[in-house]
């Protein structure tokens, strides 16, 4: 008896069922919008600032000082005290290196951080300071993920507002770090530039840091630019909370790469303001 193919309609249906269900479906990849150039601007007063006019310690409504000795990932020298090192004088912020033992270390600093007290996606970063001079002194105006979303250093990025070490006298850097982009793998995206009398005078560090890039002033004057590449975090970490960081290193990887010159301490990191303006969305 010949079969009719109609009798196995309803089988044959239902395996074609049973196999569509089985089949992973993928949606289509969207693509990923770059970020372009909106000319963002900034507001005009500070969504946070601190012009050291009161008291004669930091406010510890605005600074956490960390403390500390162990190097600090860059081999430095100084132990970082909780206090005696950061004060507040004559309207500005004196943070002070010195020769002294502490901690098993042979010279002391402080490291004043805004973290859980001034964190910020974005934005316009402004101080006004004096640097120390002198070889072995390495002052820093920097910024750090506030809670390393991505991962460790170098993962979740720094952005270096102002760098200088007293060997390589008024040479000024603006930097930043990521994954991809390092100081240990020495491929960092950087610059330098020279400021006369970095030493001697107030002279004003500044970036500006959108979605797009991360730019570096002195004196409103710009010599350093990082443009977002639309690569991902390994390249562009900066879209998450960063917190400031004031301090002087002793020694370590890029300032004791000439030796400590120990006749030069005490010095001084002096800062008249810190101010940071929001960005205009």
């Amino acid at each position: 008896m010949k079969t009719k193919i109609y009798q196995y309609l309803p089988i044959l249906l239902l395996l074609a069922a049973v196999s569509c269900t089985d089949e992973k479906i993928i949606p289509p990849v969207k693509p990923v919008s770059p970020v372009i150039d909106l000319n963002w601007q900034f507001e005009s007063t500070p969504v946070w600032e601190d012009n050291f006019d009161n008291g004669t310690t930091p406010d510890a409504a605005k600074w956490t000082a960390e403390v500390g000795a162990g190097g600090w990932g860059n081999n430095e020298l100084q132990s970082y005290k909780a206090t005696g090192n950061a004060t507040v004088e004559n309207g500005n912020l004196v943070i002070t290196a010195k020769k002294e033992s502490d901690a098993g270390r042979n010279y002391t600093s402080a490291r004043l951080i805004s973290k859980a007290k001034g964190d910020w996606t974005y934005g316009r970063y402004e101080v006004r300071a004096k640097l120390p001079s002198g070889r072995g002194t390495w002052p820093a105006i920097w910024l750090l993920n506030s809670d390393n979303f991505y991962g460790p250093w170098p993962t979740s990025g720094e952005i270096d507002i102002m760098e200088h070490v007293g060997y390589d006298q008024d040479n000024v850097h603006c930097t930043i770090h990521t994954a991809s982009f390092n100081g240990q793998l020495n491929t960092q995206k950087s610059a330098g530039t020279i400021v006369s009398g970095a030493s001697t005078a107030f002279h004003t560090y500044r970036v500006d840091w959108t979605p797009y890039s991360v730019t570096g002033y002195v004196d409103d004057v710009k010599y350093f630019t990082y443009i977002n590449p639309n690569t991902g975090v390994s390249a562009w970490p900066f879209n998450k909370n960063f917190f400031m960081i004031l301090n002087i290193a002793v020694g370590g990887n890029w300032g004791g790469a000439q030796g400590v010159d120990d006749s030069i301490f005490p010095q001084q990191l002096v800062i008249d303001y810190v101010r940071v303006y929001k960005i205009i969305q």
